[in-house]
């Protein structure tokens, strides 16, 4: 959120989860990424991506050539955000974290 990191993202078996970093919580004024994602320390669980997520991703003829060139399956929605909105119009970018694989 406007080069600060605000939260986590991340999908697993049980769907996708949402929480804010505490150092973001602390810091003077922090905003919320969405209206329907309020500031908290509590972490947000869904069994679908969170609409305000799915909303980043581009849409029409834009999807399409990113599945095409990046040969993404339509389906998967977390790879489709995490190649497509390393830099979004507004104040929320979503980039991916890499981890080592003692992670």
């Amino acid at each position: 959120m406007y080069k600060n990191w605000a939260g986590t993202l991340i999908e697993d078996e049980d769907g996708f989860h949402f929480n804010y970093e505490q150092e973001y919580l602390n810091m003077g004024n922090p905003e919320p990424i969405s209206l329907i994602l309020p500031l908290t320390s509590k972490k947000y669980s869904s069994k679908i991506l969170f609409p305000f997520f799915d909303g980043l991703i581009p849409e029409g003829w834009l999807l399409d050539i990113a599945e095409k060139n990046w040969k993404l399956n339509p389906r998967d929605r977390m790879s489709i955000l995490l190649v497509t909105c390393k830099d979004c119009i507004g104040a929320v970018s979503v980039e991916p974290i890499e981890l080592n694989d003692d992670e």
